[in-house]
C-alpha cells in the first residue's frame, strides 16, 4: 500500500469517501433493502486503511458473487469525561460510530435518506463498527467547491438541499459538521457523512440564525415526530439522555420555524 500523510481527524471520513479511484465497480441502481443486505452479508475481499487519523476508517471492497462495491468502515467508540477541542473543553465527550447508524436511521424516518449513504452495523476483522455504502461519482467536497468557485445551474434545488442539511445538523446536534463532511456527486446531489460527534445531550440550537427556510414536508415530519418513533428508529445506538436531547431540539426547531412563519408567512419560509 502506498504511504499516506497524516491527516487531521476531521478529514478522515471525507478521505474514505473521496480518495483513490471510484468504487471498484459502480453499482447499478439498487433499492435500499438490497444495499442494506449487501452491506450486512457480502464478503470483504479487500481492505485499505485510508488515513492514520483518530477515527482510522477503512475502505473495504465487498462482493456477494454478483455485485462488487466499496464501503467505508468506521469503528471508533470513545468516551471521555473531558476533551479539549481547540480552544474549548467538552464534558462527557463521545466520538462513536454508533451515531453514524443513528443518523442514517433518523434521516430515513424524516424522508432525508437520499442525503446520507446507507449505513449498517457490522463486525469486521473482530471489531464492530458502522459500514456505509461508498458514494459513487463524487465530484468534490464543500471545501473544494468553494476553492474552485463552483455553483450548480439549479441554485434553488441546491439551496433547498443545503437547508435540509442545516436543519438535520441542528436536530442531531452534530458538533463536527464541517466542509469536508459535505460531498457532491456530479449531478450536484449533496451527501452528509461522518456523524461520530453528533447527538449531544444539550437542547439548545447551535446556529438558529442560519435556519431561514425549510421544506414543508420536512417541517410536518418534524412536527409530528414522536419520541417512540425516534427511539424505535435509533435504538440501541442512543442513550435515553441523547434521545431526550434530540426531542427537545426538535421542539426548538418547530418553535423556531413557527415564529418565522408568523413573521414572514408560509411563502417566505417553506421551499
Amino acid at each position: 500500500m502506498m504511504n499516506r500523510p497524516h491527516l487531521p481527524a476531521c478529514l478522515c471520513v471525507a478521505v474514505v469517501l473521496m480518495s483513490g479511484s471510484a468504487a471498484r465497480a459502480q453499482a447499478p441502481t439498487l433499492d435500499t433493502d438490497r444495499i442494506r443486505e449487501f452491506l450486512r452479508s457480502a464478503e470483504v475481499i479487500a481492505a485499505e486503511r485510508t488515513a492514520t487519523g483518530v477515527t482510522q476508517p477503512w475502505r473495504l471492497t465487498l462482493s456477494d458473487g454478483t455485485l462488487t462495491h466499496d464501503a467505508a468502515f468506521q469503528s471508533i467508540d470513545e468516551r471521555k469525561a473531558v476533551q479539549r477541542l481547540g480552544q474549548r473543553l467538552e464534558r462527557n465527550f463521545v466520538d462513536s460510530y454508533r451515531y453514524n447508524i443513528a443518523a442514517y436511521r433518523l434521516a430515513e424516518l424524516l424522508g432525508l435518506a437520499e442525503m446520507i449513504p446507507v449505513t449498517v452495523e457490522r463486525r469486521w476483522n473482530g471489531t464492530v463498527g458502522a459500514l456505509s455504502w461508498w458514494i459513487d461519482d463524487v465530484m468534490f467536497d464543500e471545501a473544494a467547491r468553494i476553492a474552485e468557485r463552483r455553483r450548480p445551474d439549479d441554485v434553488a434545488a441546491w439551496s433547498a438541499q443545503m437547508g435540509r442539511m442545516q436543519v438535520f445538523g441542528e436536530l442531531v446536534q452534530d458538533t463536527d459538521r464541517n466542509m469536508t463532511n459535505m460531498l457532491y456527486t456530479r449531478d450536484w446531489q449533496v451527501y452528509m457523512i461522518d456523524f461520530t460527534r453528533a447527538f449531544r445531550t444539550r437542547d439548545e440550537l447551535q446556529r438558529p440564525a442560519d435556519l431561514v427556510r425549510i421544506d414543508r414536508q420536512l417541517f410536518e415530519r418534524l412536527r409530528t415526530l414522536t419520541p417512540a418513533e425516534a427511539k424505535q428508529a435509533t435504538e440501541p445506538h442512543l442513550t435515553d439522555d441523547e434521545l431526550a436531547g434530540l426531542i427537545k431540539r426538535r421542539d426548538r426547531l418547530v418553535e423556531h420555524f413557527r415564529r418565522l412563519i408568523d413573521q414572514k408567512g408560509e411563502p417566505g419560509v417553506f421551499n
